[in-house]
């Protein structure tokens, strides 16, 4: 089973990811892996933290000569802002963050919270996302995110959001990494007006997997139902409040004859993924049961406005229990761009996860031979 933790604070030494039962045979590029670091570290909105930290990864253990050896991984990404014993304790906890909630949990100081529960613990995570992103291109399976909607302002997007060169090329053009470069103007001037009032600003980010084969996942449990598990990954993201699949919560608004897809055949598409069925809309996000249908998969997720805000809101000083202005720690106004980064890379580990979990993960090699015998057998069902 692939799977892989983090460790590190967002001021200390280092942040780490340690990743297990990654398969044998696969050559890891480093840079694929930093691009992506810094796109985390992009966007239009972002704060001082971002011009301190370049960050690099570095893969401490797991290959020999650029080559996955099948025993754990180890990457490492150094924190250039390195001063968390330099760092006193925040008195008044901030709305909108586990400051209160961690400290009476743990019976300790906010500082040890806020340094674990700051989404620059997910440096890492993006790290092992473009890891994963690196197995999955040698299936032919490729993740894109971006940014669908923010501030509450819908973005417009081109029709074919399924051709991954051209969007990913539209989305590396925009300041906010949306599919609309057009807009960026718009949302400049909202991002700059929400900074000037002291105010943060939230929205939502799209993830599309394209290339997905028929049955990853599963409908036999119900924790290792595929969409359940993207659903926990995202919603394990800093600041996610709410995820969707496909058509989401407006599946809920609509009578089932405007949502179910439905199932054609086409003879000339039976050597892709799809394996020759398909279907006009994509309304289930590629996903039915638990398990892939062939279709592309899409996860959506709703981020909140950053918690820390430049004119905070009320709190209590936890010493005399007085009303008081909340504490403020360097921040962002807009980190949704960073968001879209997150949560393509934590979707592209579950996807990763699914493909081992359905092919085996002990060598490159075999796993593409279980694959293609797969694919073969599946054609004749």
């Amino acid at each position: 089973m692939l799977r892989y933790w983090t460790a590190g604070e967002s001021h200390g030494k280092t942040l780490l990811a340690m990743i297990d039962g990654f398969p044998a045979g696969m050559t890891i590029d480093e840079e694929p892996i930093n691009r992506e670091l810094a796109r985390r570290q992009g966007g239009y909105g972002r704060g001082g933290r971002q011009r301190i930290e370049t960050d690099k990864v570095e893969v401490m253990t797991g290959v020999w000569k650029g080559t996955t050896l099948g025993s754990p991984i180890a990457l490492q990404v150094i924190n250039r802002d390195y001063k968390l014993e330099r760092l006193e304790d925040l008195p008044r906890p901030r709305p909108g963050h586990g400051d209160l909630t961690g400290a009476i949990k743990f019976l300790g100081p906010i500082r040890a919270i806020l340094e674990r529960a700051s989404a620059r613990e997910t440096a890492v995570r993006v790290a092992a996302g473009a890891l994963a992103k690196q197995l999955l291109a040698e299936f032919d399976i490729q993740v894109y995110g971006f940014v669908d909607e923010l501030g509450g302002i819908a973005i417009q997007r081109p029709e074919n959001v399924d051709d991954v060169e051209a969007m990913v090329a539209k989305r590396d053009e925009s300041i906010i990494y949306s599919l609309n470069p057009a807009q960026d103007p718009e949302f400049k001037e909202l991002i700059d007006k929400t900074g000037k009032a002291g105010d943060t600003l939230g929205g939502i980010v799209e993830v599309r997997v394209v290339g997905a084969p028929f049955g990853l996942g599963t409908h036999a449990q119900w924790e290792r139902k595929l969409d359940g598990k993207l659903a926990q990954a995202v919603m394990a993201v800093q600041a996610i409040k709410g995820v969707e699949i496909g058509m989401g919560f407006q599946a809920a608004r609509l009578p089932g004859s405007q949502v179910h897809d439905p199932i054609h055949y086409d003879a000339s598409q039976q050597d892709s993924v799809n394996l020759g069925y398909t279907r006009p809309t994509n309304n289930a996000g590629g996903l039915e049961a638990g398990m892939t249908n062939g279709q592309t998969i899409v996860v959506r997720a709703a981020k909140k406005p950053i918690s820390t805000l430049r004119k905070p809101l009320e709190s209590v000083n936890l010493e005399t229990k007085e009303t008081d202005a909340a504490s403020y720690e360097r921040s962002d106004v807009c980190a949704v761009s960073a968001a879209s980064v997150i949560v393509e890379s934590v979707v592209a580990f579950e996807i990763a996860v699914a493909l081992i979990d359905k092919f085996g993960g002990d060598s490159l090699e075999e796993m593409k031979a279980r694959y293609q015998l797969f694919m073969d057998m599946a054609r004749k069902r």
